[in-house]
């Protein structure tokens, strides 16, 4: 079974760490077979990371991503190449990732402590049941204080209504938390991960994060709530 981290932050947007950092940390201090970079808004992190990744030849494989805000939430969109459009209705945001050939998770569900997918949604697009307009997963391991509050009681609904292959991530900020959450699936691949998830085969895991400073956690946070409204004022700037 392969082990991989899919919902972690750079630089890029409201992440501590570098690519060039964060690839490093993979390399020599996890046992990650796979990793998606999804930063807010930003497909750029994940892309420069996958072809980092390629060029040195490290032993995992990347895979390029964006942590998508709609209307209804968050939205994890795995094995996208370019930017979507933010502040949408997530069934458009849905289509727009199926359509980019990419897959959609729902990071953190039901949480109040960050822009989540909540109950009402998930039972909204399940009782929809329009191929295209769903979610290919759900998150349902993630030791951040945004998924542990409401990860058992997501986990309990998608076993009884939802029934959605589940994932686990770290949703790191900092390199310490990388690999605190992971998705295991048979095979070491991108491409395995991939059908793992369209098989319904995924597992999702955590563990204790590892200690960051508080002064650090408390930056990270401030920084991290503001990461979606710079991304928007650098883009209506490039439309002028």
């Amino acid at each position: 079974m392969g082990k991989a981290d899919l919902h972690l932050h750079t630089r890029v947007s409201d992440g501590f760490a570098t690519v060039e950092e964060l690839l490093e940390w993979v390399e020599h201090a996890t046992d990650l077979d796979v990793i998606a970079v999804t930063d807010h808004e930003d497909v750029r992190g994940g892309l420069r990371a996958r072809e980092l990744a390629a060029r040195r030849s490290y032993r995992f494989d990347v895979i390029p991503g964006a942590e998508i805000t709609t209307l209804q939430g968050h939205v994890l969109a795995l094995f996208v190449e370019r930017d979507l459009p933010s502040f949408r209705g997530v069934e458009s945001t849905l289509a727009m990732i199926h359509d980019a050939g990419g897959i959609a998770i729902a990071p953190h569900p039901l949480s109040w402590l960050t822009r989540s997918v909540g109950r009402r949604t998930l039972d909204s697009l399940r009782e929809r049941a329009e191929a295209g307009v769903q979610f290919d997963a759900i998150e349902l391991a993630n030791p951040s204080p945004a998924g542990v509050r409401t990860g058992a009681k997501a986990a309990r609904l998608n076993a009884e209504l939802w029934r959605l292959p589940a994932t686990g991530s770290s949703d790191a900020h900092h390199l310490e938390h990388v690999g605190s959450g992971w998705t295991e699936f048979p095979g070491r691949t991108a491409a395995e991960l991939r059908q793992a998830i369209a098989d319904g085969t995924t597992r999702a895991a955590m563990r204790h994060p590892s200690a960051v400073p508080a002064g650090r956690l408390a930056l990270g946070l401030a920084w991290g709530y503001t990461a979606t409204p710079r991304k928007v004022v650098r883009m209506l700037g490039g439309r002028r």
